[in-house]
């Protein structure tokens, strides 16, 4: 038979049958690649037919009334933070699909976890490591497990006819684009090979209910290596963020059907693997000997834990003619906005002088409720004047200079009581039913920045 062949597109994987300048899905130009398919008959891979049995409800339209609906069944793992960030554990027959930077320690977490887990049986395929390089990483993190069968293969057939034989309960594959369908003639990590494998481990997950968790890379621009339609099949997308010379991770959920997407776990790099951090305010948080300015405490909220946030910012004088404007771990354009409304409500010269902004620890931080501690920080260092370190700040500012309410509140402040800090700030408009003797922490209130500065600065 002649084989076929179409044209994929390496940004978004559509298929057309021809060459065209311009994908019509996502509109990339020069974006479109041929490759060879040889397909088995009625588009089904075999290596799958050894579960097509138990679905034989196939193809049949029922009411939604006669669907019984049934409680997702989790299998809990013994890391507490990943099934934090699964939203609870890992659900029976889902597919979870793990990325992150080199080093990051994807495959270290994961490895630790199977040799941990004792409920069951787990099959860990590697397509980038030998069994023995597999084995000496298990013998760092000091762990033994019978149950655990290692795997070192790429072809996708051969991987099947394992499962076959060993029966697992978890299957981790590390990594996606590694593997290799005998029915596509394209290199591993291609988009019609990525595709393909993850459809192929997508139906077997579905069909056996057993869970898998995937392990991907990412480009150089930080998105998920591979098609965009990766991560529309699985049912988890996890990333780790964090730099390589930092000790902390943080593992993010981008989508979750079984789950917040909200949630995140941080872990630490040690010499014994990945460390799971249950209380992050304390490693957030510096000492400081002595008082210095341009250091702010907020009080921050990520999922459903909170945690104090140590904010850190300089402004000095430009030496060029245009300021600088440098952000780690917060958004730019947010921080433009902060100093536009200093600049326009306060009267603060922000425009001629460099501004540089670092949320301590690694963090990469998206709650609004953090921009209180922000202003603090810039003026604090433009003033040069050191806020006291016992002080936690909570608010949003909005354009005319307002400090906003924010959400769980109470929370907020039970972390500032727990860790020690003697006063908290928050917005004015929270204080409506709250019981300011019950945390035993002074609490103060803010309607605008005028009042926070001044309370610390005047």
């Amino acid at each position: 038979m002649k084989n076929k062949t179409a044209f994929f597109c390496q940004e978004c994987g559509f298929e057309s049958p021809k060459w065209a300048g311009k994908c019509p899905s996502c509109g990339a130009w020069n974006t479109f690649v041929e490759e060879k398919i040889d397909k088995p008959v009625n588009g089904k891979a075999s290596v799958t037919e050894l579960w097509t049995e138990e679905r034989k409800d196939t193809g049949k339209a029922k009411s939604i009334e006669s669907i019984v609906a049934e409680e997702e069944t989790r299998m809990l793992l013994p890391d507490g933070e990943l099934n934090r960030t699964l939203g609870g554990g890992l659900v029976q027959g889902s597919v979870v699909l793990v990325a992150g930077e080199p080093g990051i320690g994807k495959s270290t977490l994961f490895l630790q976890c199977a040799m941990q887990w004792t409920q069951g049986k787990t099959l860990y395929v590697s397509g980038e490591e030998s069994a023995h390089q597999i084995k000496m990483r298990a013998e760092r993190v000091s762990m033994k497990n019978e149950n655990l069968y290692l795997l070192t293969a790429t072809d996708t057939s051969t991987i099947f006819q394992e499962i076959k034989k060993i029966r697992p309960q978890w299957v981790i594959i590390d990594s996606i684009q590694t593997l290799e369908s005998p029915y596509i003639e394209s290199a591993p990590g291609s988009v019609s090979q990525v595709r393909e494998c993850a459809a192929e481990l997508q139906r077997f997950a579905k069909q056996t209910h057993t869970p898998v968790c995937i392990i991907g890379h990412i480009t150089k621009d930080g998105a998920i290596a591979g098609p965009k339609i990766l991560e529309h099949m699985v049912d988890t997308v996890l990333q780790f963020e964090g730099d390589r010379h930092y000790a902390y991770r943080i593992l993010r959920t981008l989508k979750n059907r079984f789950g917040s997407t909200s949630e995140l776990g941080i872990y630490e790099m040690t010499s014994q693997g990945m460390r799971g951090v249950t209380n992050p305010s304390e490693v957030l948080l510096t000492q400081h000997e002595e008082p210095l300015s341009g250091i702010a405490i907020a009080a921050a909220i990520e999922g459903l834990r909170p945690m104090m946030i140590e904010v850190q910012a300089l402004a000095t004088q430009a030496v060029y003619g245009t300021p600088q404007r440098t952000t780690n771990g917060f958004d730019l354009r947010r921080l433009q906005l902060l100093l536009a409304v200093l600049e326009k409500r306060g009267g603060f010269h922000f425009g001629m002088k460099d501004v540089f902004l670092n949320i301590a620890g690694g963090l990469k931080i998206e709650d609004p409720s953090i921009d209180l501690a922000i202003v603090c920080a810039l003026l604090s260092s433009y003033e040069d004047v050191a806020l006291p370190s016992n002080v936690c700040l909570v608010g949003e500012v909005g354009l005319s200079g307002e400090i906003r309410a924010v959400n769980r509140i109470e929370q907020r402040i039970a972390e500032a009581a727990k860790m020690g800090m003697d006063m908290i700030v928050i917005p004015k408009a929270n204080a409506k039913g709250l019981d300011k003797t019950h945390f035993g922490i002074e609490i103060r209130l803010a309607n605008k920045v005028s009042d926070v500065y001044q309370t610390f600065f005047n």
